[in-house]
């Protein structure tokens, strides 16, 4: 045991570090996909109790047909994430006193899949729930965000706390930040109320479905405009890491809106729900990833010394 103890990193996200951060962020998208799957394909109730598939057994049956396969399919996808949590918690156990931060993340994501696997089984045992379905998709997204701030320190190291662009550029960023949690927010309470329960006899939120969507589309198209501005300040400002942040939010919105006006005018084809969904835990995370780039790290710290000082400061 003390062999592997001393064989983890020891201060240096590594490799091995890196890969488990974005298996993290990867693991934590795919299974809003494999969710979203299960809704669009009926399977909601696939799994008709929890924490067993059935009452007598933990897998699906035979007689359960596809539905049954679909949601323990997406069951058994949250052990997969509890693999890589506990993975990425031993990768930086060694790393926890000259990277605190990066063993605190590792423990909110790790905390997160039960808490997810809890808001689950409430989903099915209150026969989905409209709102109970999307606080699990809230906290998909907040874990999505999180792990993204785990990619990025290990990558870019801690931050440093120094605000990299003026004020009002910063609440412009965070002005575009809350416009997509907003418009992700109102999306969910729009999926609450359309055809897709993820079961026959699920209870809808009671809510105008078509005047829905024309509320969610005025954030929608806000944030968009604030991303485009953004994208402006960063451009004359110089500031290369916000831009290209801004211009893979600007790429994901783009997409993000064609795919919602597509499935407005087709009927919701499940299809396009699903890879709206996804986008949505997309979004999330790239405009994350915006707000990151306001602040310095260390490893931008040293990249910014010039090569004679770094030169005179090794001799």
């Amino acid at each position: 045991m003390n062999r592997l103890y001393q064989w983890l990193p020891a201060s240096t996200a590594d490799r091995r570090v890196r890969v488990l951060a974005w298996a993290s962020l990867v693991s934590q998208t795919l299974i809003v996909g494999t969710g979203g799957a299960v809704r669009l394909t009926g399977s909601g109730l696939g799994c008709p109790t929890w924490p067993r598939c059935t009452e007598d057994s933990f897998v699906a049956t035979p007689e359960m047909g596809i539905h049954g396969i679909v949601e323990f399919g997406n069951r058994l996808l949250t052990f997969v994430l509890v693999i890589i949590a506990i993975l990425a918690f031993l990768s930086v156990l060694r790393m926890r006193r000259e990277r605190p931060e990066l063993l605190r993340l590792t423990v909110a994501l790790g905390l997160g899949i039960p808490l997810q696997a809890v808001i689950g089984g409430i989903t099915v045992l209150t026969q989905l729930n409209p709102w109970i379905v999307g606080l699990h998709f809230v906290v998909s997204a907040v874990l999505v965000a999180l792990a993204v701030v785990f990619v990025h320190r290990v990558y870019r190291g801690r931050t440093t706390g120094e605000l990299l662009v003026q004020r009002p550029v910063r609440a412009l960023a965070l002005a575009t930040a809350a416009g997509a949690w907003i418009t992700v927010l109102v999306g969910i309470v729009v999926t609450g109320s359309g055809p897709h329960a993820g079961d026959g006899g699920a209870a809808r939120n009671g809510l105008d479905s078509e005047l829905l969507q024309h509320v969610h589309s005025w954030p929608a198209y806000i944030t968009f405009g604030l991303s485009v501005l953004l994208l402006v300040v960063a451009l004359r400002l110089g500031l290369a890491p916000l831009r290209r942040a801004v211009i893979a939010l600007i790429a994901v919105e783009v997409v993000q809106i064609a795919v919602g006006l597509a499935q407005a005018r087709l009927g919701l084809p499940e299809l396009l729900v699903g890879i709206h969904m996804v986008l949505a835990c997309v979004l999330i995370a790239v405009v994350t990833l915006v707000l990151l780039t306001l602040r310095g790290s260390e490893r931008a710290a040293v990249e910014a010394v010039p090569e004679p000082e770094l030169a005179t400061t090794s001799g």
